[in-house]
């Protein structure tokens, strides 16, 4: 039985980092959205990971970020990870819900996730307007989804980088 649990860095560090290694291969740290982990740090505590018998399979991973000249807090969920055994089951999916309730429980205001509109919008986001959210490389504006968590997702505006 897979269970959904916070991340323990000590415990499940390893394990996810070869998890992505496996999913998306190196070209993963070429992506712009690398650009705002770089000079992050993930939170654990709203981070999940899915477990299978002691093995991770799945993970969101989410990171504290800031939008626009007033440096308005949102979390950036990503990357979601699942074990290619596990895929088309919606791990995705139920792993990103845990981590968005983390995520509202600890009072943060939005979300913003690069990712496929079919999948996410499950999840309850939207895909923002074009150009209302820029990133530290170029983006695929089609993939860039926000949605609310605290507070409200439409006042986030601008460039998005990390605190």
């Amino acid at each position: 039985m897979i269970e959904i649990v916070p991340e323990t860095p000590a415990l499940h560090a390893d394990a996810i980092e070869d998890l992505f290694d496996r999913t998306f291969g190196p070209g993963h740290f070429a992506k712009t959205a690398e650009r705002l982990r770089e000079t992050s740090r993930s939170l654990p505590q709203i981070n999940r990971v899915a477990v299978d018998n002691g093995t991770v399979v799945g993970v969101c991973r989410v990171w504290p970020l800031v939008v626009g000249q007033g440096r308005r807090p949102a979390l950036f969920y990503g990357p979601v990870a699942v074990d290619p055994a596990h895929r088309g089951s919606f791990l995705s999916l139920r792993i990103t819900e845990a981590a968005l309730e983390a995520g509202t429980q600890a009072g943060w205001p939005a979300a913003i996730l690069i990712g496929a509109p079919s999948l996410f919008g499950k999840a309850g986001f939207t895909v923002a307007p074009k150009n209302k959210l820029t990133f530290p490389g170029p983006q695929d504006q089609a993939r860039v989804m926000v949605r609310n968590l605290a507070g409200d997702a439409n006042l986030l505006e601008g460039l998005v980088t990390a605190p």
